[in-house]
């Protein structure tokens, strides 16, 4: 798949004709984009990312696993790399923005200080990762964990998609692997910068063009099963029954009253729920739901968890059923550098462009690079607060503010 660049370009300007254009990898009926780790849209975006690095003199590379740099190579090639950009997945029939705005605004910033001030004093890299969302496989942040060494190909050798196609075989097909390109793990990586459209509606609402992150949030993901036992729905008295989807039901009502009543910033989510048999005349015997939890401190995170699973244990007990709680996500929170973040409100005071400081309720790489080496989130407004949808939308202005203050955020760290 070959789609020529120039077809997007036009007078909206170079960061609205890219986000276009890359949007046309995996383009879909609805408007939104469907780019899934190793998918012939990913690669085909990835490779035309690259296609764009090299035309600007950047020195292009992939690693093993599919994360794609540009190198700008600076005068002190001994003093470490910056590193810029974010991720080219996107979830199904997702927005243009999730992601790519980060990545062209990365490769917008750089070109715009290298064709002005030449070779920079460190050397600056911008990196499209290869994966974030985990929309295909049950795993998130691939290509920054692997970058941090966190992950390698020990974690997805027995890891399949929905269609049972096994991790390691989608990701040789699409070319990679130890075998054709370098190891993604890094030590030279000072400094890590991203921009991203905010996915909310704070900066909108309080009219802020730039959103600098103080903190990510943790995120707790658990399966909950309760069960009970399968009876009859009109021979059964309500007083002899053990109906799992109104115990389930109990929980989830005392733990999203618990959550509103206990910190602002705290979320707790209910999001998938599977109830058996799930036939109209049958009490249910089982239910079975996810729960995501999220705040920007541990303790917050701790005590939260302690008192619901308590009281569900109670709840439980009292109804004479059988619950099971699992674990499967704990991903800590992370606050971003100080310095930095300081650097980044100057830097829009001194722009006049009306700012704020603002904890990221969803995660992203720099989540990441968080606890590897000094990092700083930037966000720009989401309209309507709207993400993960076709209907994703960050005006010309608020884009092109955001390159703005990323670039002279890397002239100040790299030159």
């Amino acid at each position: 798949m070959e789609i020529q660049i120039e077809k997007f370009m036009d007078e909206t300007g170079d960061v609205a004709s890219l986000i276009e254009w890359l949007a046309s990898f995996g383009a879909t009926e609805n408007k939104g984009v469907t780019r899934l780790l190793y998918s012939e849209e990913w690669l085909s975006a990835q490779l035309a990312m690259k296609g764009e690095m090299d035309k600007e003199g950047l020195v292009t590379y992939f690693d093993s696993v599919g994360n794609l740099f540009g190198r700008l190579e600076g005068a002190d090639s001994a003093s470490g790399t910056i590193l810029t950009g974010s991720h080219i997945d996107t979830v199904k029939d997702g927005g243009k923005y999730d992601g790519a705005y980060g990545v062209i605004a990365s490769f917008l910033a750089v070109k715009k200080l290298y064709r002005i001030y030449g070779q920079p004093r460190k050397t600056i890299e911008v990196v499209s990762f290869c994966e974030e969302e985990g929309s295909r496989f049950p795993i998130t942040f691939w290509g920054s964990r692997n970058i941090q060494g966190i992950y390698d190909l020990d974690h997805v050798k027995d890891m399949e998609d929905t269609e049972g196609i096994p991790f390691v075989e989608a990701m040789k097909k699409a070319g990679f692997g130890p075998e054709v390109y370098k190891t993604p793990a890094r030590n030279d990586i000072d400094r890590f910068v991203e921009i991203h459209i905010e996915q909310g509606m704070v900066l909108e609402k309080n009219r802020n063009a730039i959103g600098v992150v103080s903190h990510i949030v943790g995120q707790r993901r658990y399966t909950v099963k309760v069960v009970g036992e399968s009876d009859h729905a009109g021979t059964t008295p309500m007083s002899y029954r053990k109906d799992a989807v109104s115990t389930a039901s109990e929980f989830i009502s005392f733990l999203t009253n618990k959550a509103k009543g206990m910190d602002p910033h705290l979320v707790a989510t209910v999001g998938r729920l599977n109830v058996i048999p799930n036939v109209p005349n049958v009490i249910a015997c089982e239910v079975e739901f996810t729960l995501d939890i999220r705040h920007h401190e541990e303790v917050i995170l701790d005590l939260f968890c302690k008192e619901i699973f308590s009281s569900f244990d109670g709840l439980a007990k009292k109804a004479g059923m059988k619950l099971e709680v699992s674990q499967w996500m704990d991903v800590k929170p992370v606050a971003m550098d100080m310095e930095m973040n300081q650097l980044a409100r100057r830097i829009a005071e001194d722009k006049h462009i009306p700012y704020q400081d603002i904890v990221s309720g969803a995660g992203h790489d720099a989540q990441v690079f968080g606890s590897f080496c000094p990092t700083c989130l930037l966000f720009v407004p989401s309209q309507g607060g709207i993400s993960h949808s076709p209907k994703e939308f960050t005006s010309v202005p608020d884009l092109e503010r955001g390159i703005d203050v990323l670039s002279e955020v890397l002239y100040k760290l790299a030159y």
